[in-house]
């Protein structure tokens, strides 16, 4: 049987970037930038058809450390996903300096299905680095 997928999710109130990792789960890959409501469509399409078994939110992180508003919208999406996919896991990863990083990968090309700019584009790859950061860490699932 197909391992199911894990998928990263890098979360703004416009644009809510969607990432997926490979059946082994050693790469991660943009999937696409969708407004938030789609974006839960987009969740519920791909449990549909592979399964999720967990899924990995960029989780936004003030300088000290502490949580602030970004951090309670983020909560709130995260709610919302659960009442639509309540058997799947969500897992919080701290998504500092992922826009960073997925802008230099775009201008880099290191990754071709990256090559092409704009804000959407950054989005599914800021998904996309904050998906490969936790499978890097050795962070999958049984």
């Amino acid at each position: 049987m197909v391992k199911q997928r894990i998928i990263g999710i890098d979360f703004g109130t416009r644009r809510v970037g969607v990432a997926m990792a490979d059946p082994l789960r050693l790469f991660s890959q943009p999937v696409g930038t969708f407004d938030p409501d789609l974006a839960i469509e987009k969740l519920v399409e791909i449990f549909d058809d592979c399964g999720i078994e967990c899924i990995v939110m960029g989780w936004p992180v003030l300088p000290d450390g502490g949580e602030g508003r970004a951090s309670r919208r983020v909560e709130e999406y995260m709610g919302r996903i659960r009442n639509r996919l309540p058997e799947i896991r969500i897992v919080k990863w701290n998504e500092e300096y992922t826009s960073e990083i997925a802008k230099e990968m775009i201008a880099s090309g290191e990754k071709p299905s990256m090559r092409h700019t704009g804000r959407e584009r950054i989005d599914a790859a800021a998904a996309a680095v904050i998906l490969q950061e936790f499978l890097d860490q050795g962070n999958t699932i049984a």
